[in-house]
């Protein structure tokens, strides 16, 4: 049986920061066995209106990373080491929340 994954990266298909922030996140997976799961948004209205859930006006763009755990989130792109951070359930500080 397997765990459920606490993680969530929402993406848009055709976005560049999007496929950075999956490329950090195959990086995490491949270090530190941390899996994230993955909804495209801009193609899938269910997606989109999953997002819209999580994301409780806090953030409108992707990526939109969301951790259920500790409802600690990234709006935007960032660098492996927040992500990395944020992944391992650390308070993440309020201007490492947007872009970086």
């Amino acid at each position: 049986m397997s765990k459920e994954k606490k993680l969530i990266l929402f993406y848009g298909e055709e976005c560049p920061d999007c496929q950075k922030i999956k490329e950090r996140l195959d990086r995490l997976k491949d270090e530190e066995d941390i899996e994230v799961e993955k909804y495209e948004v801009w193609h899938d209205s269910n997606n989109q209106s999953l997002m819209m859930k999580y994301a409780e006006e806090r953030c409108i763009g992707v990526p939109f990373l969301f951790n259920k755990e500790t409802n600690e989130y990234i709006c935007g792109s960032s660098s492996y080491k927040t992500i990395k951070k944020w992944a391992k359930g650390k308070e993440l500080d309020e201007e490492v929340k947007g872009w970086e």
